[in-house]
């Protein structure tokens, strides 16, 4: 089947609702803007309340005979090479669960890298699944981790036959990809799907510069943000289906379960709109990107004290197997500072936001929207936070533990460990015991303690120093960590 691209079924059925004057009695209570304080008006704009209406009985007819988001997701899956897509408005932190409970459920066991995002942890713990941890490529010099390999897959399936799936995040936030080709087919062999946490990947199916997309690798279900590395809002996210290992019906019903019933409709919009735009113009928008990227990498890389991480530095054995360089990861280690101190510093001085920051390292993600002006503005604030590097150097240390260290043994399932009884101990004491709680330093959000672990010294270090060096750890029941949450002894 033919599909037109030109086509936008949210926005257009969106433009109908308005032309034809369609006077709701039904939720949201502001009416199309009629009911919203003034105020918020004036900041967010009535274009923001008007295009906030029911997905049923306001985009499309009660009964959804439209299809509206029907042919929406039809032209998404065309346009990225996948069987099925679905349209998510809870992030793909929902997608992911989705994911995971169609290919495995409470008391099975899934193939996961430890590198994986909160998001996934929180699937296991909302279902019971046992994890079978596959360890990154660690890189002991950088103190990164990449994505694990193929041959560690083949290994954790050898051992575990029984294995429902497995889960690889592709690529990273830092930009580093996995052999998903090689992870797919072993997967395969044995009959078993493969999920992609593709979330920073939105852009990869329209640039062949670019890391392999996972449909084009062969996973079964790839969990895509549009709001990170595309032009949809913030929750926007997809996932996508092929072959027939998974029911698309299941993975809808999954998604269904965990979604709401109330999905906004300005976020399918937003998705709707980008999948256009990038069905259209997408191979020259990034190519213009990674034109203007390179550039920029180029002139950073000349500043004093910065160094520009790419392929050289983090592919090849032992390493990642692809490289993206639009997530621009800046080593600042020369510069005798932290990654949180400079973070700090550039948006307090520039008015700029980091797209991560670490121990050593601050980067900008870059994508199609940026233009000559925008990287004219980074690049000025960063030869300035290097004139003024000496004002850094007091920042506090980080105690980074080596990659040995910083695996703990995985005592309890993290399910259980989780809803068992609590007590919160001072950290100090805290080594040895099982966490009750699951601890992240945000971002990129890949969490460094999993409830069910048992506490060690140099985890705990790591951590409280982080902490003392601007690392900030959202979930933890005190984002301080003067205590910690741990399984109660019986």
């Amino acid at each position: 089947m033919c599909l037109n691209h030109d086509e936008a079924p949210v926005l257009d059925a969106l433009a109908r609702y308005h032309e034809a004057d369609e006077l709701g009695f039904s939720p949201p209570g502001h009416k199309q803007a009629r009911g919203a304080d003034p105020r918020a008006r004036a900041v967010l704009g009535d274009a923001v309340y008007l295009g906030d209406v029911l997905a049923s009985g306001g985009m499309d007819d009660r009964l959804s005979r439209g299809r509206v988001l029907e042919r929406a997701e039809e032209l998404m899956a065309d346009a990225v090479h996948a069987e099925h897509t679905f349209f998510s408005t809870c992030g793909s932190s929902l997608s992911v669960k989705a994911a995971m409970l169609s290919v495995t459920c409470h008391g099975r066991g899934l193939i996961v890298g430890r590198d994986a995002h909160k998001s996934v942890i929180a699937g296991l713990i909302l279902s019971g699944v046992e994890p079978i941890w596959v360890e990154p490529q660690w890189d002991p010099e950088r103190h990164l981790a990449h994505p694990p390999s193929a041959a560690a897959y083949e290994k954790a399936f050898a051992e575990h036959p029984e294995a429902d799936g497995a889960l690889v995040t592709s690529p990273t936030p830092y930009g580093t990809a996995a052999e998903l080709r090689g992870i797919a087919e072993i997967c395969h062999r044995r009959g078993k799907p493969l999920i992609v946490d593709e979330a920073w990947g939105a852009h990869l199916p329209f640039h062949d510069e670019l890391p392999t997309w996972a449909m084009d690798a062969g996973a079964d279900v790839c969990v895509t943000s549009i709001h990170k590395m595309g032009s949809g809002l913030e929750q926007g996210s997809v996932f996508h289906l092929q072959g027939d290992l998974i029911d698309p019906a299941e993975l809808s019903s999954r998604a269904d379960l965990l979604g709401t019933t109330s999905p906004n409709v300005l976020l399918y919009a937003g998705i709707d709109a980008w999948r256009r735009q990038m069905a259209q113009h997408g191979h020259d928008l990034l190519d213009h990107a990674l034109r203007l990227a390179g550039r920029t990498r180029a002139a950073i890389e000349d500043i004093d004290g910065f160094h520009v991480n790419d392929a050289g530095d983090f592919c090849g054995p032992d390493r990642a197997a692809e490289f993206d360089p639009l997530p621009v990861v800046m080593d600042i280690e020369a510069l005798a500072t932290t990654g949180y101190r400079a973070a700090g510093w550039l948006r307090e001085h520039h008015h700029l936001d980091m797209h991560l920051f670490d121990h050593r390292r601050i980067s900008a993600q870059l994508t199609h929207a940026e233009d000559e002006q925008t990287a004219d503005r980074l690049l000025t604030a960063l030869r300035d936070l290097a004139d003024h590097a000496d004002e850094l150097r007091d920042a506090p240390r980080v105690a980074v533990p080596s990659p040995a260290e910083l695996r703990m043994e995985q005592a309890r399932l993290p399910r259980d460990a989780y809803f068992e009884p609590h007590e919160d101990i001072p950290t100090h004491r805290a080594a040895g015991r099982i966490a009750g709680e699951m601890i992240t330093p945000y971002p990129p959000g890949i969490p460094a303690v999993l409830p069910g672990e048992r506490l060690t010294d140099p985890v705990l270090r790591y951590l409280t120093s982080g902490v003392t060096a601007g690392m900030n750890l959202p979930d933890a029941a005190d984002t301080q960590l003067d205590t910690i949450r741990v399984v109660a002894q019986e």
